[in-house]
Order: C-alpha cells, then sequence, then structure tokens
C-alpha cells in the first residue's frame, strides 16, 4: 500500500505556463509537459501576514486531506517522526495523489500546479493551479483517488480526499485545534435552513447533526453548528467552505443567497473539562487515586522491600560477615581477641546444656510449633538462644518487640517494626498527608476515601513482605536437586525442616500497651508454622504466654524453655570469667573470695546483676563494696518508681497503688516468699489479683506458678529482697509509708461503713424488718470502726516519729 510521508519544511518552486488545453485534453496520456520557469511566491499568510492564500486571476485550489496527522494539541510525537521525511510535499502529491496523466512529462498544458500550501494543523496541503475546467480537474483526481484508496501511515483506515476550494480559506495560526463540531457564522445575509446548510456540508462527509438558531434569537451573528462523525470531514468542510459566499438557493431552501459564511471549529468538550469532572466527582476519583497508588507501590515498591528483607536475613549486605573478610579478621585481630560472650556462656553451660540441646533438637523437627524461651528479665535468653543454639546459622532473623512498643506515635512504631526486618523504603511521611487527605474527603463527600492506613494494616503489610522473603530463602536450594525440583512446595518444606529460616522474636509481651502488635506478631508467626516456613522461637519473661499465643495457634502444644537464675556455683564462675585478669587476685584472695561467695548469696543468679557486679569490682572496689552498691541502686530505683510523688502521675494507667506495693515490700523483707492467696486476704486486695498481675509486669514481683496456678510470690529480682530490707530499715520512709497505708486502711473501712449505713437507713424504712441481716450489718459496722481506731492509734505513733526524726 503506498503511504505519504510528511512534508520537509521548503518546497521546490515550479514555473508557471499558460493554459492553452481544453478540459477533453485531460484525458490524453501523450502530451507534453512544458518548460518550468520560477513562480511567485505563495505564502500562507502572505507578505502582511493576514492568513489567506494569494490567489492570482484563472487559478483555482484544491485541497488535499489527510496529507499530514490531524493535530490535535501543542506538541504531537507524530510531527517528530514526520521530520525525518526529506522529500517535499508537492513532489509526493504529484507522485502519488494526481492521476498518470496528470503528473506525467506529457501532462495536458492547461494544467499546472503553481503552488503547493501546506497545513499542518488541519492535516491537509492546498494546491493552486491553473486549469480552463476547474471542476473537471476535481472529478479526475476523486475518481483517481477512490480507485487508488491511497491511505497515509499515520491513518491506516482512511483514505486521502481531495475538493475543490469554494472559499476563501483562513490559514490562521492560533491555539485552535481541529473538531468534529463546526460553527458556521453568516454575514452579510439571512441564515439558512437545514436543507441549505446540508446540501452545502454533506459532500465533506456524514452529518451527524445540525443546529441552527432558534427563531427570534438576538444573538449576534446569527450561526450554526454542525456536526460530523469524523474530523477529517469537519476540516475539509472548513477550508474549503470558509469566506464561501452562497449563491441564490430557491430550489433547495426557498430563500435567497447572498449570506457569506464564516466558519469556525467548536470544541465538543471545554478546555478543562477533565478537571471539572474530577473537581466535581470526588466519590469516584479520591478511591480510584487511592487504588492506583496502591498499585504502585505494590508492582514499584514491595519487590524492592522484599529485596531488602531477604538480604537482612542472609546478611548479604554484612560485609563484616563475608568470608574472605571473615578470614582476614580471623588471621590479624582475630588472634589477639576472643569470644568474651561465648566463654560467658562457657561458664553456665552445664547448666544450660539441656536446654541447648532441647532447641536445637526441635528445630530439626518436621513438625512444627512454637518453640518459648521463657525467664524473668536478666536471666539470659537472647544469649542462650542466637549466641549458642543459633551460632553460625545461616537465615536467622530477629525482631526486637521492646523498640517497637516503646516507639511513640504511629510512624514512629511503623519505622521501628521496618527496621527489625529491614523493610525499607519506608515513607512515613505519607501517612501525616494521607490522613489529612482523608479529612479533607471526609468533610468533602461524608466518609473517608481510603488513603491513610491504621497502624494495623500497615504493621501486617510489613510481615506479609517478610513472610515472601522466608519462604523465597527456604525454597532457593529446591531446584538444586531433581527429586526436591519434582515436589510441591509444602512437600518441599516439611522434608527440609533444616533448609527453613529461624525467626526469633525478643521481648515478646515486654510490656503492657500496644496488644496489636503482639497480636498480629502471634498471627503472622502461626502462619509461618502451619505452612512450614520457617522455625519461630518466642523469648519473653510474661508467665501468661501461653494465653496469647494460645489463641494464634490454639491446635498446637507449644515446646518451651525456662531459664531461671543460675547457681550460685555456676554465677561464680561467670563472674570470674568477666574479671579476666582480675579473676587471679580474687581467688588468690580468701577474704575476696568469701566476700565474693557472699555477694553473689546476696545478688543471687540473675546475670544482669552479676555482669554489674563483675564491671564494679574490675574499678577497684572490693565485692562487699559493689554489692552494696548494686543493692542501694536498687533501693533507689524501686523507690521512685513506686513510692515517690512523681510516680503518681502516671497513676491513672496503673492498677496497684503504692499502699499496695509497700505491703509486699514490708512482707518479702523479711520472707523468701508469700503465699499467693494469703496477700489476697489483706483488706487492700480486697478488688482482685489485678494489682498483683500489673506489679508482676513491672517486674517489681514474681508469681510462681505451680500445676498451672499461682501460688506464691517473690521479688522480682533476687537483689530486689536486699533493696527491700534495706527501704524497710529507712525509719522515716518506714513511717511514712505506713501513715499512707493505715490511711488508705481508714478510707476503705469508712466506705464500707457508709455503704452499711445506706443499707441500714433502707431497712428502717421498712414494715417487716429483716432482724439477721440488721444485725450483720451492724457487727460490720463494728468490726470496720475497730479497724479505723487501731489504724488511728498507729497513725498517732507514727506521726511521732515523723517529726522526731528526718
Amino acid at each position: 500500500m503506498n503511504r505519504l510521508l510528511s512534508p520537509a519544511h521548503s518546497w521546490p518552486r515550479p514555473r508557471c505556463v499558460h493554459p492553452a488545453l481544453t478540459h477533453s485534453a485531460l484525458t490524453r496520456s501523450a502530451l507534453t509537459h512544458p518548460a518550468l520557469r520560477p513562480r511567485r511566491s505563495t505564502g500562507t499568510i502572505g507578505v502582511n501576514k493576514t492568513g489567506f492564500i494569494d490567489t492570482a486571476p484563472g487559478e483555482s485550489t484544491l485541497y488535499f486531506d489527510n496529507v499530514f496527522p490531524l493535530k490535535t494539541a501543542v506538541y504531537d510525537i507524530r510531527y517528530l517522526i514526520m521530520r525525518y521525511d526529506k522529500s517535499g510535499v508537492e513532489s509526493r502529491i504529484k507522485k502519488q495523489c494526481l492521476p498518470h496523466p496528470l503528473r506525467a512529462a506529457a501532462a495536458p498544458a492547461d494544467f499546472t500546479i503553481t503552488s503547493v500550501v501546506p497545513r499542518h494543523k488541519d492535516g491537509g496541503a492546498f494546491v493552486n493551479f491553473t486549469s480552463s475546467d476547474p471542476a473537471g480537474v476535481e472529478r479526475t483526481i476523486q475518481e483517481y483517488l477512490k480507485n487508488k484508496r491511497l491511505k497515509p501511515w499515520f491513518s491506516p483506515f482512511t483514505r486521502v480526499r481531495t475538493y475543490l476550494v469554494r472559499g476563501k480559506p483562513w490559514l490562521e495560526d492560533l491555539y485552535r485545534f481541529p473538531s468534529a463540531r463546526l460553527r458556521v457564522e453568516y454575514v452579510g445575509g439571512e441564515d439558512l435552513s437545514q436543507e441549505a446548510l446540508y446540501a452545502l456540508f454533506r459532500r465533506y462527509g456524514k452529518i451527524a447533526d445540525i443546529i441552527v438558531s432558534p427563531p427570534g434569537a438576538k444573538e449576534l451573528p446569527k450561526s450554526a453548528v454542525i456536526q460530523f462523525l469524523r474530523m477529517r470531514a469537519a476540516t475539509s468542510a472548513r477550508n474549503c467552505l470558509h469566506g464561501f459566499t452562497v449563491p441564490e438557493m430557491t430550489a433547495i431552501a426557498g430563500k435567497e443567497g447572498g449570506v457569506t459564511l464564516r466558519i469556525f471549529y467548536e470544541r465538543t468538550m471545554k478546555t478543562r473539562w477533565m478537571r471539572d469532572w474530577v473537581v466535581k466527582h470526588p466519590r469516584i476519583v479520591l478511591p480510584l487515586l487511592a487504588a492506583v497508588l496502591a498499585a504502585v507501590t505494590v508492582a514499584v515498591f514491595d519487590p524492592v522491600r522484599t529485596w531488602f528483607i531477604k538480604a537482612k536475613i542472609t546478611h548479604s549486605l554484612h560485609f563484616s560477615e563475608n568470608v574472605y573478610v571473615g578470614w582476614l579478621r580471623d588471621n590479624t585481630i582475630g588472634r589477639f581477641t576472643k569470644n568474651q560472650e561465648l566463654e560467658d556462656l562457657s561458664a553456665l553451660w552445664d547448666e544450660r546444656k539441656e536446654s541447648v540441646d532441647k532447641i536445637n533438637g526441635w528445630l530439626l523437627e518436621s513438625e512444627e510449633t512454637f518453640i518459648v524461651v521463657q525467664g524473668p528479665r536478666g536471666s539470659g535468653k537472647r544469649e542462650l538462644v542466637v549466641d549458642s543454639v543459633l551460632h553460625g546459622r545461616k537465615n536467622v532473623l530477629i525482631i526486637d518487640c521492646e523498640p517497637i512498643n516503646e516507639a511513640h506515635g504511629d510512624s514512629a512504631t511503623i519505622t521501628a517494626a521496618a527496621a527489625q526486618v529491614g523493610y525499607r523504603p519506608v515513607f512515613t511521611w505519607l501517612n501525616t498527608i494521607s490522613s489529612l487527605l482523608d479529612l479533607a474527603a471526609q468533610g468533602t463527600i461524608g466518609t473517608s476515601a481510603g488513603f491513610s492506613q491504621t497502624l494495623e494494616n500497615q504493621f501486617n503489610k510489613i510481615l506479609q513482605n517478610t513472610g515472601i522473603a522466608l519462604k523465597e530463602i527456604a525454597l532457593e536450594a529446591k531446584a538444586d536437586n531433581e527429586k526436591d525440583a519434582a515436589m510441591a512446595d509444602d512437600e518441599y518444606l516439611s522434608a527440609h525442616p533444616e533448609r527453613r529460616p529461624v525467626v526469633v522474636i525478643d521481648n515478646f509481651l515486654h510490656m503492657e500497651g500496644n496488644s496489636i502488635i503482639y497480636e498480629r506478631l502471634s498471627d503472622w508467626a502461626a502462619l509461618l508454622v502451619s505452612a512450614n516456613v520457617a522455625h519461630i522461637i518466642f523469648l519473653t519473661n510474661d508467665i501468661t504466654f501461653s494465653k496469647s499465643l494460645a489463641r494464634s495457634l490454639p491446635d498446637r502444644v507449644f515446646r518451651s524453655v525456662f531459664l531461671g537464675d543460675a547457681r550460685p556455683e555456676s554465677a561464680k564462675r561467670y563472674v570470674l570469667h568477666h574479671l579476666d585478669d582480675d579473676a587471679p587476685h580474687i581467688t588468690a584472695n580468701a577474704k575476696a573470695l568469701s566476700e565474693l561467695d557472699d555477694s553473689i548469696a546476696a545478688l543471687g543468679g540473675r546475670l544482669t546483676d552479676l555482669e554489674f557486679l563483675a564491671r564494679r569490682i574490675k574499678i577497684g572496689e572490693s565485692p562487699a563494696q559493689a554489692v552494696n552498691e548494686i543493692i542501694a541502686t536498687s533501693a533507689a530505683e524501686i523507690l521512685k518508681l513506686y513510692f515517690l510523688e512523681a510516680a503518681h502521675h502516671h497513676q491513672q494507667r496503673r492498677s496497684w497503688t503504692p499502699e499496695q506495693a509497700w505491703y509486699l515490700v514490708k512482707r518479702l523483707a523479711d520472707a523468701e516468699q508469700l503465699a499467693y492467696n494469703e496477700v489476697l486476704l489483706n483488706d487492700l486486695f480486697r478488688a482482685g489479683d489485678e494489682a498483683l498481675q500489673s506489679l508482676e509486669q513491672s517486674e517489681m514481683i514474681a508469681i510462681v506458678n505451680r500445676d498451672g496456678r499461682p501460688y506464691a510470690i517473690r521479688p522480682g529480682k533476687p537483689v530486689y529482697r536486699a533493696a527491700f530490707r534495706r527501704l524497710v530499715e529507712d525509719r522515716v520512709l518506714k513511717a511514712k509509708m505506713d501513715v499512707d497505708s493505715y490511711k488508705a486502711l481508714i478510707k476503705i473501712e469508712t466506705a464500707t461503713i457508709k455503704a452499711a449505713e445506706e443499707e441500714l437507713a433502707v431497712l428502717a424504712g421498712l414494715e417487716k424488718k429483716p432482724k439477721s441481716r440488721g444485725d450483720w450489718l451492724l457487727a460490720r459496722v463494728q468490726k470496720s470502726q475497730d479497724k479505723i481506731e487501731i489504724a488511728e492509734r498507729e497513725v498517732a505513733g507514727l506521726k511521732k516519729v515523723l517529726a522526731a526524726e528526718f
């Protein structure tokens, strides 16, 4: 198929000849072309930039449509492509659009092309020519183009057409672009009817509708609107009929002629229709925009984030763990240093070897469930799992819940969670913008547009990407073996538990507060376990962990290990390992060794306290001085957190009172442990065990379970017992806290008396009074009154102590 290409920016100047032949000569094929001579200039806007084509007497104009692409915008990439065509538009029109008799060397002498004026915006070109029969030339070329069906590359479904120009086309270069809708204005005559307009414009293409001005309309100038089905038909009609003076058309419209047509493009839609539509339809646009943003995020950023998570799990970006870097380090500075953490664990190896073997065995089992390592804070849970069980193991992910829970605000929480798994990039600043957009949308359309996401949704997204990364890591070696490659993913993961990565969730149930984080973590861990994607190890100091985990994985029995305080022998070895070069000085001195034994007995086997003891001894303190300083620090910490006025500012978030805490301090200062139910029988704990549970969560006390129920209360740390004793020995503090305790007791008993008196008043109004109920209430009032009197006497004595001492 023949193709039309774009014109160059200059055209050869054809020469003008004198017409000498009639119309019958146009069909002869053996005519010779006249010699060419220079033609006069015919610019599209003339010398005076009028926008009209200059034509000489005897010249006619043909308009060739579909020569260029229609320009519907300022920038059109099709025109950039057509710039590479170096041939002229005149040569192409002669070679492709004219029949052979008109373009051959022997063309008729009365047909001469005098100039070619391209009309890029309308996609056509004007050809000025001289001929004795312009209408015959039009018919000949139209018949030729109809049979040839010449279609350009930029419009493969529309052929090139040509029409004789009847008016005076205006070739303006304004920012007005073609449209299928024309506005026809009348100048110097009466209005034309729809029939007359149809007769004038139908030859250029199918007309969809004609709208004329209503009778009596006062708008000037009078006009009509013609809607074509195709834009090419509208461009041809405008360029051929603009400036045309309509002759008398009595046979068609019954009107006199003499009216001149001015034709302009009229946009079918307004210039800012898209913006107006967006503003008027926020219920559709805002959710659609949110969906597009979500799709872009998933398509672009999710693969990047998954890659970063995999890099954190496999440590591929940790250059310190590179094989070559490790070999260089081991053979240089590594020869003069030693792994202190492993040596510290070796001091406790005999005591905890059984726990390490258990966990290693569980990691090799194909049936998955949660592995829980529970123990008080500072008992060495993380060191046992990470530095002993998982030492040297690849593909380990450690998620610490403490920084996530302690973050303030949703953005900080998401940032902390993303840092734990290597999820990046994170656009936390978008949360604020999304919230503002949602607020604006809610005020506009009455409902949220869905731009902002809740903390739970964002956290779930991080966990979802992490789960994808874990599964990809678990399946990395599947294709290495033909037998494994034939398995389904679930079968492969079930058959190779050693290939699964390990996820360690540290500080699980670390503190009260953001329970959503713990719930989502446990649900996500349950999904990984159920799908055999990863081994999950929880590290927690909460004895009630089974309640939280059972909601997520109710059909599995958890494997748990309890890590308590180290035994005195192991604790002593642990401290001596920490002392390094100072250890021989301690072991060689009987007095220092005896002090060390007494210090360890006072501190107990909590590893963090033992490390603190070793550090103080290394700076030059004796074991007795070091332990005395540790006890004093612990006592000051307890005093500040539980009894001073500064702690009362957060009372609304706590379910215990200083008086309840003081009661436990006094009792535990003299006893190693207290009976759980005995404490609940005290008047200060009438409200139930919520205060005890809260105090355990704050690590002041530890509740010991036996046979699935709490049975004893102990200090939160072994060193706390000595700290409790030191607090009780402070006479002023003891007197002040006892006064507060008695006042709290008086308040409780006063409330009891008031309630009993109110009930007695009700009973007094009854005709038939229940004597037994009244006697019981009176006895209760008397009992409470006795307690109040005793408490007031005690308060009077304690006030004397406060007045005398300070």
